[in-house]
């Protein structure tokens, strides 16, 4: 009677494996929702890593307030992505993980105030690239003088778009700006770089030390090892115009309505842009507005093979199908599938098997 993430523990295990062999320097990332996992989870396996392939010295995070999730679970150094600012819960941080903490800087003026309040801080000083997130100007990183040469400074950060094509040009221009403000470090971290990528990097710049920055790709590349299940749990025979739901509707026509597990309470019908600028992906936008418009949307939810239509907004922990007359109609307690973005996704339950 859950929303349930099943995982081919075997296969998901292996893809791991192959990762961290093929990507020296890796540091994994554990954020959010945990990639739909959880963060206590990936931090054990962060630490599984380290002993199964070896490295798995830091583990990333994305914000101060994931940091005691992982931190009794993972006994390595921590990378929060978020930049350090002299607000907020980045002035709370557990004294007893201030050694362990590598704090992300991306403003002359923070790498002041954080050395002042923590004079043997651990960072990393993030440029900013052309995503225009975060990030210093070389001129910026050059101006800061003297300024590293306090604390530890772990190296420079660099987070990449996600855009098609080679980054490299830009990787290049970076790197050119971290040797002209000469820095005490040769040590790069960076997100979004394909394998080629990251090879040709290191064979542009072998004096420096490549830490690529991985979580999607790492977790959930190995998406044949994850299976998505929510269960049925009432079926209801309906003819055209009987009522129903919390909204009174009528039902189109004849058919049956299912009641499943899985709701807004699990980010089930909470879509977030996808940033997507195909023209198929213009047209399946559209075609989901003209559905949206008389009544129907379609849902994440499948049976065999088909994804069903709400037959009305989903609720907060259960949702309610519509089935046309004809269909295969499944039996309270089978699971049906589901098609979700992890990302944004709250399981009931994580099953490794």
């Amino acid at each position: 009677m859950s929303l349930v993430l099943t995982v081919d523990g075997d296969r998901w295990r292996g893809h791991l494996r192959d990762v961290a062999e093929r990507t020296p320097g890796l540091v994994p990332v554990a954020k959010g929702n945990g990639y739909g996992f959880g963060l206590a989870r990936l931090a054990r396996r962060t630490a599984w890593l380290a002993e199964q392939v070896g490295g798995g010295d830091v583990l990333a995070v994305g914000t101060y307030d994931e940091l005691p999730e992982v931190a009794t679970r993972y006994g390595g150094s921590l990378l929060v992505l978020t930049p350090w600012r002299p607000f907020g819960a980045a002035l709370d941080l557990d004294p007893a993980l201030a050694r362990r903490v590598v704090h992300t800087v991306s403003r002359p003026e923070d790498l002041a105030a954080l050395l002042e309040r923590q004079p043997d801080a651990r960072y990393v000083l993030e440029l900013v690239t052309s995503m225009l997130r975060h990030g210093m100007t070389g001129r910026q990183l050059r101006d800061l003088g003297g300024l590293t040469a306090r604390g530890r400074l772990e190296g420079v950060a660099m987070h990449l778009p996600l855009a098609q094509g080679s980054h490299l040009s830009q990787v290049h221009r970076l790197v050119t700006d971290v040797v002209a403000a000469g820095l005490p470090t040769r040590s790069l971290w960076v997100s979004h770089l394909t394998p080629d990528e990251l090879d040709r990097l290191r064979a542009s710049y072998a004096d420096f030390e490549i830490r690529p920055r991985i979580g999607t790709d790492l977790w959930l590349g190995a998406r044949d090892a994850l299976r998505v299940t929510s269960t049925v749990l009432d079926v209801h025979a309906v003819e055209r115009g009987d009522v129903f739901g919390y909204r009174s509707r009528t039902a189109p026509k004849s058919g049956h309505l299912l009641v499943v597990s899985g709701g807004t309470a699990h980010g089930i019908g909470l879509e977030a842009p996808t940033g997507e600028q195909s023209l198929k992906a213009r047209a399946a936008t559209l075609a989901r507005g003209g559905l949206d418009a008389v009544g129907f949307v379609r849902s994440p939810f499948s049976i065999d093979g088909k994804q069903r239509l709400f037959a009305e907004p989903p609720h907060m922990q259960a949702s309610m199908l519509f089935l046309p007359a004809g269909a295969r109609v499944p039996a309270v307690g089978d699971p049906i599938d589901v098609r979700v973005r992890y990302t944004a996704t709250a399981f009931d339950r994580v099953d490794v098997v």
